[in-house]
């Protein structure tokens, strides 16, 4: 995506997620290829690589001419665009007002005191409020293919109405949709509000040291890497950086969920978005502002439509058969029965109308996409950052989940707890040349062994080095062969030791120098706090839970133990990293089409894998660049708890959809089958148009509260 998309925009006057729709594929299916386009009604924002605003908005005149692109750099809506938009809606709404007593007064009158004065009354309340959608509808004919949208609709019907003589309820249906229109914008707008404050975490201002030891407010995009900023009490970092003065704690929940706050002193890397808790410190900048952690995170949650859900799709395809559909039927049904059954026309239009009236799928193509956007939203506020739609929906359809061991099940923290040497080797020998053979590893096996030595590794020379992957090391130093891993590595190598030693219960180092066996450490890792809960709300969710690591049997069936495992869930061990593919594939194989495998993994090791699985989820930790390139799913606060709350999160999400979905339809068939037989008004079509788009909007901000 990075390489395509680069420019952003706030896209004003785009009022309808119709439009958002037909404007990207517009954009995306131009002849010379040179546009590529992402629009995200929910936000209202172009992302594009096209960086020429003028040309730009010529070609997006073409499609929609009331909707103008403006370069945005942040989040969300400015406070200046938000002003805007509010003063557009008091007018609007004031029209509204005057147009409805215009209604009422055209109502009171009689017809033979004044035909005329009656409709000079009842037209003057149609334009004030239909004249932008009679423009829209006008515009959309000449400028765009796909014209049959919801204002082309509604002037169609009002139209019609005037036309047979039902002047009150065609001003009404105007009236009424415009209204609609208003207080849809309103709850749209608040949606938005919504879900761009629980992700309002990206500074707007940093405090920078001059060379001088000044302090100087500036704006974040100017610190270079390699600058010192000054993060006050309260404050929120802007920039990843290294402390390198003073000690504090910090609040990560923004990035993490995490509640307490986290210690946090100098030479440890924070990254931008935690909030300052109790000391200032001075942060030595590592990374330019596009590229921090927050930058990065909020550039994913806003591209999530780039990934839409499989429902999205369904809906923007239903939404552009669907509507031609009713528009054919209306013309059916306006002149087909009257021939029939010899009955007045005007009877049947009117129903036509209704009909017209009640088929606009604003309701679909606006909640549905609302839904996803606050679902990831939601996600992003409990350490969860989902990279789109598409993968949220198939969370939700979790049914087997293969947990990595390392770093994942267990903290990844090793400690040897046994140095035991061989012959005559001492214990001191082993360790220390075990830790000189470690001495290019940064594995984590590796640090703890150079950590219990605990001292400067100083080889004169390193005639050769070769780290094999899932092994260990086989190394030259000092004249020396040094050969440090597992039992497979001995074998391989040819090295002679004694059986026995090949049937150690758990991590098992062992040390050949030489050629001569010089015996092994044992190393211990810990299992993570909360693994065994989250293990067992994943069985009460019917999930099948697979452990694949590279441990020997041992140290897995003991780790599974812990954590809850029983006969029926699938322990693999001592596998190299192209065996968790061949599982993963073979695991794939045996789910059904609908069921999704789930893959978590540390986001660097198990790259393969992750990308092999349904949806791969990353312990990303705070910053991790690995694990978001990595991963579909990345879990910031790198606890295993946060999967079990994004399973949450997706399957509330699709019952959302699908209750909007069901709404929807199921009122709009009820009322337009009323209305095929005569039982229901213009009245009841404006309500199963506008009043059900506002009840699905707001059943999709349950989410957020949830």
């Amino acid at each position: 995506m990075s390489d395509k998309y680069g420019y952003r925009y706030k896209l004003e006057g785009m009022d309808c997620a119709d439009c958002a729709i037909n404007l990207e594929e517009t954009l995306n299916a131009r002849p010379d290829g040179k546009t590529c386009a992402l629009v995200n009604f929910t936000t209202n924002t172009l992302i594009t690589n096209h960086e020429d605003v003028e040309e730009l908005n010529q070609m997006i005149k073409k499609i929609d001419p009331n909707v103008r692109a403006v370069l945005k750099d942040d989040f969300g809506s400015d406070n200046e665009q938000s002003k805007t938009g509010y003063a557009w809606l008091n007018r609007k709404l004031a029209l509204i007002i005057v147009s409805f007593v215009l209604l009422i007064l055209g109502v009171t009158i009689n017809d033979a005191h004044g035909w005329q004065i009656k409709w000079g009354l009842y037209l003057s309340a149609y334009l004030l409020v239909g004249f932008k959608v009679i423009k829209k509808a006008t515009l959309s004919i000449f400028h765009n293919t796909n014209f049959l949208n919801e204002q082309f609709l509604m002037v169609l019907a009002t139209v019609g109405a005037f036309a047979i003589n039902e002047l009150s309820e065609g001003v009404a249906v105007m009236l009424f949709y415009s209204l609609g229109e208003y207080l849809q914008e309103l709850a749209v707008n608040k949606s938005r509000r919504e879900i761009s404050a629980i992700l309002k975490i990206r500074p707007d201002k940093a405090t920078r040291l001059d060379e001088q030891g000044n302090e100087e407010i500036v704006n974040p995009r100017k610190i270079k890497p390699g600058e010192i900023i000054v993060v006050k009490v309260g404050e929120r970092v802007p920039l990843d950086g290294k402390i390198i003065k003073g000690t504090t704690q910090m609040d990560t929940s923004a990035l993490t969920g995490e509640s307490r706050p986290r210690k946090i002193g100098k030479g440890e890397v924070i990254p931008s978005g935690v909030i300052n808790l109790s000391q200032v410190v001075n942060i030595e900048v590592q990374s330019e502002f596009e590229e921090s952690t927050v930058s990065k995170i909020l550039r994913l949650v806003e591209m999530t439509s780039a990934r839409k859900a499989k429902t999205e799709l369904f809906i923007t395809k239903f939404a552009r058969y669907y509507v031609p559909f009713v528009v054919i039927s209306a013309l059916l049904i306006a002149f087909i029965p009257p021939l029939i059954l010899s009955e007045p026309i005007t009877k049947w239009v009117y129903r036509a109308l209704v009909l017209l009236v009640i088929s606009c799928p604003c309701a679909l193509v606006i909640s549905v996409p609302l839904s996803y956007f606050a679902g990831v939203g939601k996600s992003s506020t409990e350490g969860v950052l989902i990279k789109g739609s598409s993968y949220l929906e198939a969370l939700s359809s979790t049914k087997i989940v293969a947990f990595d061991k390392t770093g994942t099940i267990t903290y990844g923290k090793f400690k040897v707890s046994k140095v035991t040497p061989y012959g005559s080797f001492t214990r001191q020998e082993v360790l220390e040349k075990a830790a000189l053979a470690e001495i290019q590893s940064n594995h984590p096996i590796a640090l703890s062994i150079k950590g219990l030595y605990g001292q400067d590794l100083k080889p004169k020379k390193i005639e050769s080095y070769t780290e094999l992957h899932a092994l260990g090391v086989i190394t030259e130093i000092d004249g020396e062969e040094l050969i440090v891993g597992n039992d497979r590595i001995l074998h391989q190598a040819g090295i002679v030791h004694e059986p026995h030693l090949c049937t150690i219960k758990g991590t098992v180092v062992h040390l050949a120098i030489d050629r001569k066996y010089a015996g092994y450490l044992i190393i211990e890792d810990q299992v993570k706090k909360g693994m065994k809960k989250v293990v067992s709300n994943l069985k009460k969710k019917d999930i099948k839970l697979v452990m694949l690591t590279g441990d020997h049997q041992d140290v897995a069936m003991k780790v599974a133990e812990e954590i809850g495992f029983t006969e029926e869930d699938k322990i693999y061990s001592e596998l190299l990293p192209w065996h968790k593919v061949e599982l993963v594939e073979e695991l794939l194989s045996e789910k059904k089409e609908n069921e999704t495998l789930v893959f978590v993994g540390d986001g660097i090791n198990d790259a393969p894998v992750l990308a092999r699985a349904d949806i791969g989820v990353a312990m990303g930790g705070l910053g991790s660049d690995a694990a978001v390139e990595a991963a579909d799913v990345v879990l910031m606060g790198d606890k295993p708890e946060q999967l079990v709350k994004a399973i949450d999160i997706a399957q509330a999400t699709k019952k959302i959809v699908w209750q909007n979905i069901f709404m929807a339809i199921g009122i709009k068939v009820a009322v337009m089958g009323l209305g095929i037989v005569g039982l229901a008004t213009m009245w009841e079509a404006v309500f199963a148009d506008v009043g059900v788009t506002l009840i699905t909007v707001a059943n999709s901000l349950r989410l957020l509260k949830k």
